[in-house]
């Protein structure tokens, strides 16, 4: 082998880092953590990829991102080309590229990994996402127009994904949106220093391009029902994809005292009522000195974040298990970390203390032990006897999960939906026990990431376009 061929085959062992702000300044703002790479970074880590032929990066990606194919692309400078093959596939390239998990999809799989660390693929992913928002959006090619009318139900990520897909098929798409803005979850409950907000209405006008219509302000199951939908406005099908945004709570006495607040208020108050620009919009919220956050995914990661950035002295994320069952990403913990959130392991409060006045002023807390893992494959907490301690704190963000609003099942008829509220879909079609009607996302399996529901949006305007054309 020559010299020549030797010098193309070196690898380089290490991912190029990341830029981000410094851990004490971005404390304090809003501002996105981190910045992204340069020109030059984003094509000396794309020419870590290894363009292996087995290509297990691609079987790793919910949304079957042809992902060698885009990071060749960007090795060559040739951005526009590598957008325009990532988009093939991925209506949200700019938001998976922030905030898909890429370390336990793709980037666990990346070949390279086995050795050294996996390529960067959301990185890349970011930068061509944010180079074509900086350059102006690229067309995108659609069928010809099919006369079928399909409403999708909810603006979240598997509601964008579904109705991208169907509009490129040919499909007239209408987008059913209860509150005042489209995005869902990407608006309300993920904060502005992980994924800003400009960010996923680029997205979403990119949608528009494609025909989509979106409707906000539009309650289905208040101004229209599923059922009318199809039999008295005449759409031809329906996806549901409404999320999950009912909060979870402890049960614990004492939760409902003033200064307690699940995670989707919290973050809904400060992302999409943009309470984080006091005064400019004069949302009202109270982040007060101390700060509790009971959970340990990354809704927990961003509500103690957040509160830091609101004024609060002290930020605690208390948890029942160890740091290594939190289901938060690596990448969320460390940054909240070097912010200086606290961390309260193996704790979990059983009763929340007030004044007279009902305001909290503490929690009284248990400590655990790990056990024997539970049917998730976590090691199950254990209490310890006479472990009681009291926490002071003046609030407290409860961040334990969250469910499916019953709106749409409950006004819906034969409709199949679990013991929890969650629609019953096919998992290889997203139809629901009513024809003509299909569902995914988290209202169907529960609260998870943003590319799974992203990947159950497109696999269900498969399903509906075979529906919609007659074929099997």
């Amino acid at each position: 082998m020559s010299e020549e061929k030797k010098e193309k085959k070196k690898i380089v062992p290490r991912k190029n880092p990341m830029p981000a702000q410094d851990p004490k300044k971005r404390a304090g703002n809003f501002d996105e953590v981190a910045l992204g790479y340069s020109e030059d970074q984003v094509v000396a880590e794309a020419n870590r990829c290894l363009q292996c032929k087995n290509e297990p990066c691609r079987q790793g990606c919910p949304v079957e991102i042809d992902i060698p194919a885009f990071i060749k692309l960007a090795a060559e400078r040739d951005f526009a080309g590598a957008i325009r093959k990532n988009k093939e596939k991925n209506a949200l390239p700019a938001v998976c590229g922030r905030v898909c998990p890429q370390e336990s999809q793709c980037e666990k799989v990346c070949t390279l990994g086995k050795k050294h660390e996996p390529v960067a693929i959301g990185r890349i992913e970011r930068y061509i996402a944010d180079w074509e928002l900086a350059n102006g959006l690229l067309p995108r090619e659609t069928a010809p127009p099919t006369g079928k009318r399909v409403a999708v139900v909810g603006s979240g990520p598997a509601g964008l994904t579904c109705a991208a897909d169907l509009a490129r098929l040919g499909h007239k798409v209408t987008i059913f949106e209860a509150l005042h803005v489209a995005g869902g979850v990407l608006m309300y409950g993920i904060p502005e220093f992980r994924l800003p907000k400009r960010v996923v209405q680029a997205e979403i006008a990119s949608l528009e391009k494609l025909g989509v219509d979106i409707q906000v302000n539009s309650v289905v199951g208040k101004f229209a029902t599923v059922d009318e939908l199809m039999e008295k406005e005449g759409f031809d099908a329906v996806f549901i994809g409404t999320g999950a945004g009912l909060p979870y709570f402890m049960q614990i006495p004492g939760e409902n005292a003033c200064g307690v607040y699940s995670a989707n208020e919290f973050l809904t108050r400060t992302n999409l009522m943009k309470a984080y620009l006091f005064p400019c919009y004069d949302t009202p919220i109270k982040a007060g000195k101390k700060v509790a956050v009971l959970g340990g995914g990354n809704v927990a990661m961003d509500s103690a974040r957040t509160a830091l950035r609101l004024g609060a002295e002290e930020s605690w994320i208390v948890y029942r298990r160890s740091r290594a069952e939190m289901p938060a990403r690596h990448e969320e913990v460390e940054h909240a970390e070097e912010e200086g959130v606290k961390f309260a392991l193996l704790t979990s409060p059983t009763r929340i203390l007030h004044n007279d006045d009902y305001w909290v002023t503490g929690m009284e807390c248990l400590r655990y032990e790990l056990g024997e893992p539970d049917a998730s494959g976590r090691r199950s907490p254990v209490p310890i006897e006479g472990s009681e301690f009291v926490m002071e704190v003046d609030t407290v963000v409860v961040a334990i999960g969250q469910g499916p609003n019953p709106l749409v099942p409950r006004t819906t008829s034969g409709l199949e939906v679990t013991r929890k509220g969650n629609i019953v879909a096919d998992r290889e079609t997203g139809a629901t026990s009513k024809p003509g009607v299909y569902a995914g996302g988290d209202v169907v399996t529960g609260a998870a990431t943003v590319i799974l529901a992203m990947g159950a949006g497109k696999t269900a305007a498969k399903s509906i376009h075979s529906y919609l054309t007659g074929q099997s």
